[in-house]
């Protein structure tokens, strides 16, 4: 049974993860991964080239990413699609369906520890996560940045929050995003190796705990500086401190300088 709540039947035009169960010549089935429903994927749907065999497209065991036609409930019917989605659509639901799937375990895992029911822990943490951040795992996500401060503010039982906090900061891998420009800085005085290198150096007062200072030589007199954090607002405020240091720096020390930030 899954912990992560999802409806009965999906809508027509929504993307599923479906295993490939029987391959015949009009067709395959499929069972949804998500819903416990089996669907028909029909041969005119598998590619929008010419089909000689089948099973060169699908064959039994296989995973796909399908779009839904028609659902009817009643007939307990569902039609799919392949050749209908695309492959960003295929990456992003792999993506979403991935996310959930680590959401659901350590849902069940934080059960596991604290000895009560999985439906305990979504009804209790899981669902309140979907509620106030749209998906459990965007939810666990901000966990692990944060504290088990987080999940008690939204009403999170202290004895879950502590657990799942854990967990989330063990497991859950925060993403990063990067920017970058390019210094030119000059400096003729004797030691103005040194006066450049020294400037440089000061980008790094900008650190801070949820960002990264990368700095190397492109070519003489060109430098480049990346910045990675957790968001682009705090990154483009990392990267104008880091920025400020360094060309403050080398006129200060007689030297000058320029920067591009690069897109």
């Amino acid at each position: 049974m899954s912990v992560v709540k999802k409806p009965e039947w999906p809508e027509p035009g929504d993307l599923v993860i479906g295993t490939v169960k029987k391959v015949t010549e009009y067709g395959a089935y499929v069972m949804l991964d998500e819903y416990g429903k089996e669907g028909l994927l029909h041969r005119s749907e598998v590619s929008s080239s010419w089909i000689r065999n089948i099973r060169n497209f699908v064959r039994e065991g296989q995973k796909l990413v399908l779009k839904v036609l028609r659902v009817d409930p009643e007939k307990r019917h569902i039609d799919l699609s392949l050749r209908r989605v695309t492959k960003r659509e295929r990456i992003e639901k792999i993506l979403i369906w991935k996310q959930e799937r680590k959401a659901e375990g350590l849902l069940k895992t934080t059960a596991e520890k604290l000895g009560i029911p999985p439906e305990e822990v979504y009804e209790k943490a899981g669902a309140v996560l979907e509620k106030e951040f749209g998906t459990v795992y965007s939810g666990l996500q901000k966990l692990a940045r944060e504290d088990e401060t987080m999940l008690l503010k939204i009403g999170v039982p202290k004895k879950i929050a502590a657990v799942l906090t854990e967990l989330a900061k063990e497991k859950i891998r925060v993403p990063m995003v990067k920017i970058k420009g390019i210094f030119e800085l000059e400096c003729k005085k004797p030691d103005g190796v040194n006066q450049i290198r020294d400037a440089l150096l000061t980008a790094k007062k900008a650190e801070a705990p949820d960002a990264k200072i990368r700095l190397y030589t492109v070519a003489a007199p060109k430098y480049c500086i990346e910045v990675q954090a957790e968001d682009y607002k705090t990154a483009e405020a990392i990267l104008r401190k880091a920025v400020d240091n360094v060309l403050k720096t080398i006129t200060k020390a007689g030297g000058q300088g320029s920067f591009k930030r690069e897109k």
